[in-house]
């Protein structure tokens, strides 16, 4: 991008309710310093006048209702040139469905699919559709090819209901704009090893031991850390998660196969950011068998220790190394944490209570309170992606 003139971004509206907020995102990213050009959706144009979009952002805004033939051929391509940043809010599934098939069948599909620039989405939607797993599907196909996403929060929505879908608040996305569009390159040099997701310690040939862990917080610590320019390998767990673009990916099953994985790969690292959710403990024996009921026997099952992956690390940290691990815990978490920090020689341990709303398993939100030696920071709630963001302004703090 010429830093010497203003930022170009595209905004994309589609048909909801929140489509009226998108004037007033216009008017931030403005304020930033950046031009805008609007294009709608034909079910954008029926919620919000065409006319309140040209009138604030001073371009005629391209609508789906072919009232220009002639400048069809050229104006997506045209548009897809111009921008530094594409943003589109409110995203309806609609949208995202066709992004993830690569259908381009109006001016905003054909639009994005035909820019080189930074796509940054906001979805927002009934909480029904949200949580759609082909809806979840689709957008961890989005991120796995490198689009952004600004996720919507909870709160009372336009169908009556409650719950998450809610468009996330215009000065989050437009804060999330202006660090697409001022990227640094903050790790650049750095090599970082992430881990994610659980660990499965198995019992006999059908069954399991398991915990809650979805890989989502790690993997949002590696697509920042991409972001920002680093070098990254992600030791990932059993998650239904896209791998990441850009990312080299390394799976593990058992708490055994994380730590070989970590020895592995971490004396190359720079930064190690333990962020999986190893298991404790493991079945003494792994019947060879599916083990069957017991005729109204109880069950006894000899669990032992496994190996303390992040002590491991502390132990084996090199000379420069900087070295995060996370505390999940239930009860007293600020003194859980802080005992971690010195026992496993961390760095910085990122602590948070998994029985809080919002955050924990299976969200795309959190709130942690960041540990050091010299201090603490709590964080309010927010999405894992700001939280990683969070986590890696913390690290490259302690690394100066």
């Amino acid at each position: 991008m010429d830093t010497t003139r203003k930022p170009h971004v595209v905004l994309g509206v589609t048909g909801g309710i929140a489509a009226y907020k998108a004037c007033e995102l216009l008017r931030l990213l403005q304020k930033g310093g950046a031009e805008v050009q609007v294009i709608m959706t034909r079910n954008a144009c029926e919620f919000v006048n065409p006319l309140t979009f040209e009138t604030l952002s001073g371009y005629p805004a391209i609508t789906d209702t072919f009232d220009r033939p002639e400048r069809w051929s050229v104006e997506h391509i045209a548009l897809a040139k111009w921008a530094d940043l594409f943003v589109i809010a409110p995203a309806t599934a609609n949208i995202m469905a066709k992004m993830a098939s690569g259908i381009a069948d109006d001016m905003l599909s054909t639009t994005v699919l035909a820019t080189q620039a930074p796509v940054l989405i906001a979805p927002a939607m009934n909480s029904g559709m949200y949580l759609n797993p082909v809806t979840q599907r689709n957008m961890d196909d989005l991120r796995s090819l490198g689009v952004h996403f600004e996720d919507p929060s909870t709160g009372y929505l336009a169908c009556g209901d409650t719950g998450v879908g809610k468009l996330a608040p215009v000065e989050a996305i437009a804060e999330h704009c202006f660090r697409l569009l001022h990227r640094c390159e903050d790790l650049a040099g750095l090599r970082v090893l992430v881990t994610a997701g659980p660990t499965r310690e198995m019992l006999d040939p059908v069954r399991y031991i398991s915990n809650r862990s979805s890989g989502k917080m790690g993997y949002a610590i590696a697509e920042a850390a991409r972001d920002r320019g680093a070098e990254v390998v992600l030791l990932s767990g059993p998650v239904n998660l896209s791998t990441p673009s850009g990312v080299t990916l390394v799976p593990f099953t058992s708490t055994e196969d994380l730590l070989h994985a970590v020895l592995e790969n971490a004396p190359g690292c720079d930064v190690i950011i333990q962020a999986a959710a190893p298991a404790d403990y493991r079945p003494q024996a792994v019947a060879e068998q599916k083990i069957k009921k017991q005729g109204g026997e109880p069950f006894v099952l000899t669990m032992v220790e496994n190996p303390d992956v992040a002590a491991t690390i502390g132990r084996q940290k090199q000379p420069g190394q900087t070295f995060v691990g996370f505390a999940a815990e239930t009860e007293k978490v600020l003194d859980h944490a802080a005992g971690k920090l010195l026992k496993k020689n961390l760095d910085l341990i990122v602590a948070n209570d998994v029985t809080a709303p919002g955050a924990g398993f299976d969200v795309d939100t959190n709130i942690v309170t960041l540990i050091s030696k010299d201090g603490q920071q709590a964080l309010p709630l927010q999405s894992k992606r700001a939280v990683a963001d969070a986590i890696l302004d913390e690290v490259l703090r302690l690394r100066a």
